[in-house]
C-alpha cells in the first residue's frame, strides 16, 4: 500500500522544512493505540477515514489494536451543536459565555437547572443511531419536566405584581399559613407563608372586562388564593393614565385552606405572595433560535435566526419569603409558571436571582403559529 499523499504547503511554524501530512489522520489512530483505547467512537463524517485509520494501526501497532466505530451525531431542533459555531457566538458576545443558560453545553445546562438524571433519561430515550436524524427539543424539555415534577419543591412567585388590598382583613395582622412543599410527596415537608391585608397577584390574572372563558379575578368575581382564602374583587383603582394599580377585595374567613364550608365552588385558583414579599430578579430563558434548523439555510448565516425573545429579564418580581434564602443551584417549581433554578453565579441569599429552566408545558409551537 502506498504511503499517504504528501502536501507541499507552507507551515506556520516550521515553514518549508518538513513535508506536511494530514496530521489528524495519524494522530487520531496512534494516540488511541498508545492510550489503550479499544473502541474509538466517531460521528458519521469520519466513516470514509476508517480505511486510513485501520491501515496506519495495522502497519505500526503490534498486539491489541483500537477500532473505529461511527454513529450519527446528536442534532437538536432550535439549536446548533457545532463547537465552531458555539465559539463564534461566545467570541462575538451573542451569549454571555460558554455557561450561558441558553447554550447546550454542560455548564450552560447545569446553570439553567438541568439535572444529571434528566440528561441520562434523555440519552436513554433517543438511543444511538447509524442514521442522521433531528431530535425535537421538546424531548429534552420533557425529560427535565418529568424529573423536576417529582423532585422540585413548590413555591410561589409573582413576576408582574398587581397589588391587592383585602379590605375586611384586620390592619397590622399577619397569620402563618401551612403550605405543602409538594402535593404528592409528604416527605418534602411544609413551609410557612404569611397572609396579610396587602398581597400581590399576577397582573394577567385580572381582567376588568373578562373575556369568554376567563376564570380568574374580575370585578364582582370570587377566586381562591392557593392554600389561603376565597377573595372577591370589589373595586378597581387606577392612576391618572388609566392604568390599574390596585384591587380592593374582600375575603371569606371561613374558607381558610381554600375550601368553603357551604360547598360553593370557584373555578379560579391563583398563586400570590404577601405584601412584604422580597424582590427578586427572574430570567426567563427560551430557545436560542427561532427556527428548527438554523444552520440548514446555506444562503443565510445561522446567527440571522437568533431568537430575540430567548431572554427576558424581570427585575421586580416578588417571591415568597422562603425563596429569599435560596442557595445557588436550588430548584423549584414556581406554581403555574414553570421550573426555576437559583443562578449559580449571581444569586445570593437575600438577593435571589432565578433562571427559568423550562415552562410547565410545551407551548412553543402554539405560540409560533399565532
Amino acid at each position: 500500500m502506498t504511503s499517504p499523499r504528501r502536501a507541499d504547503a507552507h507551515h506556520h511554524r516550521t515553514g518549508d522544512k518538513w513535508c506536511i501530512y494530514p496530521l489528524y489522520d495519524f494522530a487520531h489512530c496512534l494516540s488511541d493505540a498508545i492510550e489503550g483505547i479499544t473502541h474509538s467512537v466517531c460521528t458519521l463524517e469520519f466513516e470514509n477515514r476508517r480505511v486510513l485509520y485501520d491501515w496506519i494501526v495495522n502497519a505500526l501497532i503490534k498486539g491489541d489494536r483500537p477500532n473505529q466505530y461511527e454513529f450519527a451525531r446528536l442534532n437538536l431542533t432550535y439549536a446548533v451543536m457545532s463547537k465552531r459555531k458555539l465559539l463564534q457566538m461566545v467570541t462575538e458576545r451573542l451569549v454571555s459565555g460558554w455557561d450561558d443558560p441558553r447554550m447546550l453545553t454542560i455548564s450552560g445546562l447545569r446553570r439553567r437547572g438541568y439535572t444529571p438524571a434528566s440528561l441520562r433519561d434523555f440519552a436513554r430515550r433517543i438511543g444511538v443511531s447509524k442514521s442522521d436524524s433531528l431530535i425535537d427539543m421538546g424531548v429534552l424539555e420533557l425529560c427535565i419536566r418529568d424529573d423536576l415534577n417529582e423532585t422540585a419543591p413548590r413555591a410561589m412567585a409573582v413576576l408582574r405584581p398587581l397589588k391587592v388590598v383585602v379590605e375586611n382583613y384586620p390592619e397590622g395582622q399577619t397569620e402563618e399559613l401551612e403550605v405543602a412543599n409538594h402535593p404528592k410527596k409528604a416527605e418534602l415537608g411544609t413551609r410557612k407563608v404569611p397572609f396579610m391585608r396587602e398581597l400581590y397577584i399576577e397582573a394577567d390574572d385580572f381582567q376588568e372586562v373578562p373575556e369568554k372563558g376567563f376564570f380568574r379575578l374580575a370585578p364582582g368575581k370570587e377566586v381562591r388564593l392557593r392554600s389561603a382564602y376565597f377573595i372577591k374583587c370589589e373595586q378597581v383603582i387606577k392612576d391618572a393614565a388609566g392604568n390599574i394599580t390596585e384591587l380592593r377585595c374582600t375575603y371569606d374567613p371561613a374558607t381558610r385552606g381554600g375550601d368553603s364550608p357551604d360547598g360553593r365552588k370557584v373555578k379560579g385558583t391563583l398563586h400570590w405572595v404577601p405584601g412584604n414579599a422580597p424582590v427578586a430578579q427572574v430570567r426567563l430563558y427560551d430557545r436560542l433560535f427561532s427556527v428548527e434548523q438554523p444552520d440548514r439555510d446555506k444562503e443565510k448565516d445561522f446567527k440571522a435566526f437568533l431568537n430575540p425573545a430567548s431572554l427576558e429579564v424581570v427585575n421586580d418580581a416578588r417571591v415568597e419569603p422562603s425563596l429569599a434564602q435560596a442557595n445557588p443551584g436550588d430548584r423549584f417549581q414556581f406554581e403555574r409558571l414553570g421550573y426555576f433554578c437559583a443562578d449559580a453565579l449571581d444569586s445570593k441569599p437575600g438577593a435571589p436571582v432565578f433562571n427559568r429552566t423550562v415552562t410547565l408545558k410545551d407551548s412553543w409551537v402554539k405560540e409560533q403559529k399565532k
